[in-house]
């Protein structure tokens, strides 16, 4: 059993977690210098048609919370595992609210949940790389939910120079510093036809995919922060070589 996984089976530590990493990503926020694109984009899109699915790597999606108004309605797929109950917790803390599922467990719970919130106008926040792996690869089920409620999808990343990369990392999470230079950038939107075929929504998917993911290279290399490729699984998900 991994040390995360001992330390968040007790309340208490997911308590005391949370609070010091919602305390950490506020001074990253406050202290860097923030060139944002495409933010506008993103909230003209969401006045336009009420809410929106936006998607993030699993990588990228610690320091997104402190950048969401507030006075807009949103909720976080998490998984419902121990890690995503620490996820949530922290998202509580930014205002921000969850909706317990995954693509393997409770997936038609999760999927009803997230229909009614986008109809009642609650933009759904989707990291679509996990929580399986593999890394910065999309899985089809922003694009299905996006399709169903007629409203677009859209990626959001970010770059920090001088961050930490853990390297173990499945999916590459980045640990940024105090006091340095940031980019928070938003992809075009995505609305998907609501006649596509399977094989269309294929295509939207990897079109989604590969916006993210050349937007994410772009500010990393803007940054001198080095090319993370895509396609790492969680070591639990690997498979043995004989």
């Amino acid at each position: 059993m991994s040390i995360l996984k001992k330390i968040t089976k007790s309340k208490f530590a997911i308590n005391v977690i949370s609070y010091v990493a919602y305390w950490y990503i506020r001074l990253i926020k406050a202290s860097t210098r923030w060139d944002l694109r495409g933010v506008e984009t993103f909230y003209d899109n969401l006045e336009k048609y009420g809410s929106v699915i936006f998607v993030a790597w699993h990588g990228r999606a610690p320091m997104i919370p402190p950048f969401w108004d507030k006075r807009k309605k949103l909720k976080a797929l998490v998984s419902p595992h121990r890690d995503g109950q620490l996820i949530a917790a922290i998202l509580k803390k930014f205002g921000i609210g969850s909706i317990d599922g995954s693509t393997n467990e409770n997936a038609k719970g999760a999927a009803v949940s997230i229909m009614k919130e986008l109809k009642n106008g609650t933009t759904i926040a989707i990291i679509p790389d996990g929580p399986r792996g593999p890394s910065m690869t999309m899985s089809l089920s922003p694009v299905y939910y996006a399709q169903k409620a007629a409203i677009p999808v859209i990626g959001v990343t970010y770059s920090i120079k001088n961050s930490v990369i853990i390297e173990q990392s499945w999916d590459k999470m980045f640990v940024p510093k105090p006091f340095s230079k940031g980019i928070c950038a938003v992809t075009e939107p995505f609305l998907i036809d609501k006649n596509a075929s399977k094989e269309d929504l294929e295509s939207y998917r990897l079109k989604i995919e590969n916006a993210l993911n050349n937007l994410t290279w772009q500010i990393d290399k803007e940054l001198n922060m080095p090319y993370i490729p895509k396609g790492t699984l969680p070591k639990n998900k690997r498979k043995k070589v004989n």
